[in-house]
């Protein structure tokens, strides 16, 4: 693995404790694709994991319902947690369709994933890009300080230039790299936190970590919860190797805890074949 400095992701891959969450989780995630379901159920399991990825993402956006309801309810239109529940559900069924064009020009996909998660719930001229100065933000669960909007917009084109130019880092890296930053400059006025997630998935899902969608890493974000979220997040912007380490890890555990589950979704499948 490449340290050099031209590509710091991979000088993040190498942190200690970092390479054990990136080893964990490959042989965590290839463990799930060799599950004989795997074999012929395929798109069933990715699915069921698109469906429990949006609960478990909205759950942190302040909608946790339980999946049972999200699986019910067709009218995604009324009360705020309604929405919230839609626009995961929107973000996930988008996020597939947007591999090709997020090596090319990430910061478009994340105008797109803002269009979507927005759904016309915002006003018009605000939707799909980064805020401007004093434009207000609707976040409620990340309390850290907000950049100004010219900071936003220059870490924005430094992590596009990151994801364009390719990095010798693991998957793992990138995905809580990108998640992290997204969270940390929260550049749109509202849906931050289920945009970062999705690009975090739109990372995992085109890296090849996860070609077929079936490791949900916000799965695991929602079952460690909230508070775990916020305090690993808040290492995240310490910017200190320990910090930023210990978000790569709780990144890790968080696509365990969607193979986790995934597996149990195998497991269902097989057994209902039997």
């Amino acid at each position: 693995m490449s340290t050099t400095a031209s590509d710091p992701l991979a000088t993040l891959g190498a942190l200690p404790g970092v390479p054990d969450a990136v080893d964990s989780v490959r042989k965590a995630v290839d463990r799930v694709y060799g599950h004989r379901v795997m074999r012929r159920r395929s798109n069933e399991v990715t699915a069921e994991a698109a469906l429990r990825g949006s609960r478990g993402s909205a759950a942190l956006a302040g909608a946790d319902w339980n999946l049972e309801e999200v699986r019910r309810r067709t009218d995604f239109s009324g009360e705020d947690e309604a929405r919230t529940v839609g626009a995961a559900l929107r973000l996930t069924a988008e996020a597939g369709q947007l591999l090709s064009v997020w090596r090319q020009s990430p910061l478009r996909v994340l105008a797109r994933l803002h269009l979507v998660a927005a759904g016309g719930a915002a006003p018009d001229d605000a939707v799909g890009r980064p805020r401007l100065a004093g434009e207000p933000v609707e976040e409620p669960l990340i309390e850290a300080p907000l950049p100004g909007a010219d900071e936003v917009a220059g870490r924005l084109e430094g992590l596009s230039r990151l994801i364009i130019a390719g990095s010798a880092a693991p998957a793992l890296v990138t995905a809580a790299v990108v998640h992290g930053e997204l969270l940390a400059l929260r550049p749109f006025g509202s849906h931050n936190g289920l945009v970062a997630r999705t690009a975090e998935r739109v990372v995992l899902i085109g890296s090849g970590l996860d070609p077929k969608s079936i490791c949900p890493a916000e799965v695991g974000h929602g079952e460690q919860g909230r508070a775990a979220y916020v305090a690993a997040f808040e290492g995240y912007t310490t910017g200190t190797p320990e910090g930023v380490a210990a978000w790569i890890a709780h990144c890790g555990r968080s696509v365990e805890l969607g193979v986790r589950d995934s597996t149990a979704v195998c497991e269902a499948l097989q057994r209902g074949a039997a």
